[in-house]
């Protein structure tokens, strides 16, 4: 099969604080003046975001690359598409290559929707009539006849990502790069960027697609890549890398519910996750936990000082293949957090009923205020098994065969 993409060695380096001030400007001129022949010291932290990544993407592949937040996965789309260049290390691309890594990325503001789809056609290489014999599809696709002559700049963020999608799959490209940024728009367009894709590999059009939905990377790809720290951690069939990264995922936390040490989190650490528990109604934590049971979902947090923000704390629960269940937070119920003193405390969620199949599920934890400034973040960092529930009392028992979610019902037969 010939490559439509070939990664040789690639490499990035970012270097880590704020620009330098005025002052560190001028002193570093006064240093260097008098001590003109003393080598420079750069004692700024380096990031290597990529790392000796080399990996090859057939004629018509769509190739899968999963892993956590900041594992490096957007850097090396940024680099694929041109966004920004690698350190070192290089790219072979055979063809033109179409990108949707942020929402309006390649848009001008000032623009028309229809003045931007010719824009885009043109840095493509592609002629007017091949635009024009496109344009429908792509108007049609993206859901904006109405707005089509209206500038960029007044577009919704999700009229903004639907014509992005459309323009980027239906002009005459050989490879296309997709970001997570898919799971911003509504159900419904999803499954139509997903067919959509699907249809470009039927037609010989290559697709990376980035996604933290892992039970559409393994629908929709026949391979996956999952990076973490910057390189390569396994490269293989779909079903195999996904196993390999979610075993990893819930792996890490099988000794325990301790949330102090765990490295791969985000925000300011003002406030902190520091422990999970799943308790039963009397506050003893449960063993197993069981569908149909009723639970506390206890999560523990620290405050490096008082905060005064309206505070916003809960949990997101994922299948194991990455599908979001449910998001729970003090925000729905409107309890409102108004001042969080410094110290220790915890959140308590009563769940009346846990009608989840008996599985593997993941949470994703997270803490900021109303103004979106996030104190800590923490991506599918605790497992929770659900067990097997006799709750008809009938010896079978409820298991994930029953389907998806648990729908408690009584039965009353007539003859």
């Amino acid at each position: 099969m010939a490559s439509s993409l070939i990664v040789e060695k690639l490499s990035k380096q970012y270097y880590l604080g704020s620009r330098p001030s005025e002052d560190m400007v001028r002193s570093a001129l006064v240093n260097l003046l008098k001590r003109p022949f003393e080598r420079h010291r750069d004692h700024r932290e380096v990031l290597w975001a990529l790392k000796d990544v080399s990996f090859e993407v057939g004629h018509g592949e769509v190739l899968g690359i999963i892993g956590r937040n900041g594992a490096g996965k957007s850097t090396l789309l940024k680099v694929l598409s041109r966004i920004t260049y690698p350190t070192s290390g290089q790219v072979k691309v055979n063809g033109r290559v179409a990108s949707l890594l942020e929402v309006g990325t390649g848009f001008h503001e000032e623009l028309t929707g229809k003045e931007n789809i010719y824009l885009n056609g043109s840095i493509l290489g592609m002629k007017k009539r091949e635009v024009d014999a496109r344009l429908e599809a792509i108007v049609d696709f993206a859901g904006v006849e109405k707005f089509i002559d209206t500038p960029i700049k007044r577009y919704s963020s999700g009229m903004r990502l639907r014509l992005g999608f459309a323009v980027a799959a239906h002009l005459e490209t050989d490879v296309l790069l997709v970001d997570e940024v898919l799971a911003v728009g509504d159900v419904g367009f999803q499954k139509k960027c997903l067919r959509t894709m699907g249809e470009l590999h039927q037609k010989g059009r290559t697709v990376l697609f980035v996604s933290h939905n892992m039970a559409a990377v393994e629908n929709l790809c026949s391979r996956a890549i999952w990076i973490g720290n910057g390189a390569i951690q396994r490269d293989g069939t779909a079903k195999e890398v996904i196993g390999s990264y979610l075993s990893t995922v819930a792996g890490a936390q099988e000794s325990g519910l301790e949330l102090k040490d765990v490295e791969s989190r985000r925000g300011n650490g003002e406030i902190r996750f520091t422990r999970i528990e799943f308790l039963g109604l009397d506050g003893k934590p449960l063993e197993i936990v069981r569908s149909g049971q009723r639970l506390v979902v206890r999560m523990h947090y620290r405050a490096e000082h008082d905060v005064a923000n309206n505070v916003v704390m809960g949990f997101r629960l994922f299948t194991d293949l990455g599908t979001l269940v449910t998001d729970v937070s003090n925000g729905v119920t409107g309890t409102e957090i108004s001042f969080l003193p410094r110290g220790e405390g915890h959140i308590d969620y009563e769940i009346d009923f846990l009608n989840l199949m008996p599985d593997r599920y993941f949470l994703s934890l997270w803490l900021h205020n109303d103004a979106s400034i996030v104190y800590d973040n923490l991506e599918h960092a605790v497992t929770l098994d659900v067990e097997v529930s006799d709750f008809y009392k009938s010896g079978k028992g409820i298991t994930n065969r029953n389907g998806i979610i648990f729908l408690p019902f009584s039965c009353r037969f007539n003859g």
